[in-house]
């Protein structure tokens, strides 16, 4: 047999190894992004639940303005939980400041807190938080069962909550405002009704 006919067999045999090889991979790869989605914020179910109307709060920027939550709005709101001594909320700062630009015609952001309003001042004018309405409420936490920091809540512009948690990455932070556009409660929710919708 000629060897240049061997030569052109061998390589479409390895032609045909390789097609195969990478179907399965990216079978395995599709599988595994099944097992290790991606985690949106950790949800709790102490406080007003996905779906309810938030409690109305009449409060007061550390700038003196009133600020109202809970009522309808131009536009979503999202309440951002945080310590002046917690480093993932510092961590969290410039994604803030990232989404506030990015999201700015759809959602409007708040800093909460509560204790010393000198301390909180300080932290504000350091991290460079002055664009952001700043309130200190210790109803404002109590009332959402807020227990552990960094944590956020989303308000649809009816004052409804669309979604909260325990937010500590990036990917965390904007799976609020991209469960909301999905209409779930949350990724997971969404990812496992895709999985159920698959079976």
């Amino acid at each position: 047999m000629d060897p240049l006919v061997v030569a052109v067999i061998v390589l479409w045999a390895i032609v045909i190894v390789l097609l195969i090889v990478v179907f399965a991979l990216a079978r395995q790869v599709g599988i595994l992004f099944e097992r290790v989605a991606p985690m949106g914020a950790l949800m709790t179910d102490a406080g007003p639940k996905i779906g309810e109307q938030s409690p109305r709060f009449d409060l007061l920027t550390l700038d003196g303005k009133p600020l109202t939550l809970g009522l309808p709005a131009p536009k979503s709101t999202l309440v951002f939980f945080l310590s002046t001594t917690c480093p993932v909320c510092k961590k969290l700062l410039p994604v803030l400041k990232s989404l506030k630009q990015a999201e700015a015609q759809k959602l409007g952001i708040i800093i909460a807190s509560d204790g010393d309003a000198l301390e909180h001042t300080e932290f504000r004018r350091a991290a460079g938080l002055g664009d952001f309405p700043y309130v200190l409420s210790r109803d404002l936490g109590m009332t959402y069962r807020i227990n552990r920091l960094p944590f956020a809540v989303l308000l649809d512009p009816q004052g409804v909550v669309r979604g909260k948690g325990l937010v500590n990455s990036r990917e965390q932070l904007e799976s609020l405002l991209n469960a909301q556009d999905l209409g779930q409660a949350s990724i997971q929710n969404w990812i496992e009704a895709e999985v159920a919708q698959r079976s």
